[in-house]
């Protein structure tokens, strides 16, 4: 037997006594977003502390004007070892309506739901309790094996995630020297299916913009000015359709500068996932794809960057009818941007662009909301590589490398202030309710997830 399989016989063998501490740290109601909850937010921390260094970590409790952090130090076999820093956060979000609960959100418990299938329930199994603590068990386990871990070890655990992390960025700034580590590993995410392993390796980045167009000095009768006064809703309109063009692609100047194809081998495996454009947009009453032609709807949402119209509004919207010519109109518009798209370049095109389209009589103002670049793990990164190779090891089915929608901001704070490439791993899976009443936890997914850490301590330690 070898080394690492006596770390997954241990970490079998201590799931029984492992599911008993996640319950005493699900018990522990650290809702970050309510101030009755402060004294539950330190006592989660305080617990994870002590539990870090029963196992043999460094580990303190960090004040913060908020809710504090939870920082632990472990050193790894030799000093040569990859140096990893691992992320999570114990605070989790209200239960609220808490009628629809079928138990009470704090008091775990694991259910048989049939099919051979038993979950974890309660607030903070799946979101981020559960999968914290695949990775602090997997180090229990191999601590109690080898007597030390494969690699060297940071741990970061905040207590604001669910209400914005306000205290995060001043953190890291105040403490990078101390955090900055060869990696971060981030275990906030899902597996694609049941057992299917996932890897993001790609998170979109965003610029946000309010467009305002004014026209006359006040709101004009339709009658008296209609034809000859310019409407603002006319010219907005307008601009904002020529966005795009007939195959779906962005107008923008310089749109594309920084956006690379997908290889083709990585969309050859999302083709083997099953999810058509039929499947993916029926869950929403849809079934034809928008967006760029020629693409999958997967390639779409993970890979390629997009232009939204997310609100627009103007003139007279209340109860009857009023027939005038608004004085404004204005439109809230965001980007979600890969790559190496510059969230800068992105805003000035877009503001150029309108610019372009409003009559020399009438004026034009914008308000940024936001703008983070994407995050992009390379393809064929060792760091990716290793963890694909483990994860496929642990579950029925291969890992794949996935990309997200959306964007995690810890993963780019890790990039941008620290300079670490993260690594998201995570195993919930999309009906587990976070959020939500009945928040719940696969038990397959907290025990293999456990063994998939130790998998991938030890593919990165090699």
């Amino acid at each position: 037997m070898t080394d690492v399989q006596q770390v997954l016989a241990r970490a079998d063998q201590n799931l029984s006594s492992s599911l008993e501490k996640l319950f005493e740290l699900l018990r522990i109601q650290s809702i970050s977003t309510d101030p009755a909850f402060k004294a539950e937010c330190r006592k989660a921390a305080e617990w994870l502390v002590a539990y870090l260094q029963g196992i043999g970590f460094e580990a303190s409790v960090r004040d913060t004007p908020g809710h504090p952090m939870v920082v632990a130090h472990h050193a790894g076999a030799s000093a040569d070892a990859p140096h990893l820093l691992f992320y999570g956060h114990y605070d989790v979000q209200p239960v609220d309506p808490i009628e629809l609960w079928e138990n009470d959100p704090f008091e775990p418990s694991i259910k048989d739901i049939g099919e051979g299938r038993k979950i974890l329930t309660g607030r903070g199994t799946s979101d981020d309790k559960g999968q914290l603590m695949t990775f602090v068990e997997a180090c229990r386990a191999y601590k109690e094996i080898n007597g030390a871990l494969p690699c060297r070890i940071t741990i970061l655990f905040e207590g604001e995630e669910e209400s914005g992390s306000p205290s995060l960025k001043p953190f890291l700034e105040a403490n990078a020297a101390e955090l900055k580590a060869d990696y971060a590993l981030v275990c906030d995410t899902g597996m694609w299916d049941r057992d299917t392993p996932a890897i993001a390796a790609a998170l979109r980045g965003l610029v946000g913009e309010e467009v305002v167009v004014t026209a006359a000095d006040r709101d004009l009768h339709s009658g008296l000015f209609g034809g000859a006064a310019a409407n603002p809703i006319h010219i907005l309109v307008e601009a904002l359709a020529g966005l795009h063009d007939e195959t779906g692609r962005i107008t923008l100047d310089g749109f594309y500068d920084g956006v690379e194809e997908t290889p083709d081998n990585i969309k050859a495996s999302w083709e083997t996932l099953g999810k058509t454009a039929e499947t993916f947009l029926g869950e929403v009453g849809l079934s034809i794809p928008s967006g760029e032609k020629g693409r999958s709807v997967l390639e779409l949402t993970w890979a390629r960057p997009t232009a939204e119209i997310n609100g627009i509004w103007g003139g007279y919207i209340g109860e009857g009818f009023k027939t005038v010519i608004a004085a404004k109109a204005s439109a809230k518009v965001s980007f979600r941007l890969v790559g190496t798209q510059e969230p800068t370049a992105i805003r000035e095109a877009f503001r150029s662009y309108i610019r372009s389209k409003i009559p020399a009589d009438c004026s034009v103002e914008f308000h940024p909301h936001g703008g983070s670049p994407a995050i992009h793990l390379s393809y064929d990164s060792p760091l990716l590589t290793k963890a694909k190779t483990a994860l496929s090891d642990e579950w029925p089915k291969p890992a794949i490398v996935i990309g997200m929608g959306g964007s995690i901001p810890i993963v780019g704070d890790f990039q941008k202030m620290l300079g670490m490439e993260s690594l998201l791993v995570g195993f919930g899976l999309s009906d587990d309710r976070i959020h939500s009443p009945n928040e719940k936890y696969e038990l397959v997914s907290y025990h293999k997830g456990i063994r998939s850490w130790v998998r991938i301590l030890q593919a990165l330690a090699a």
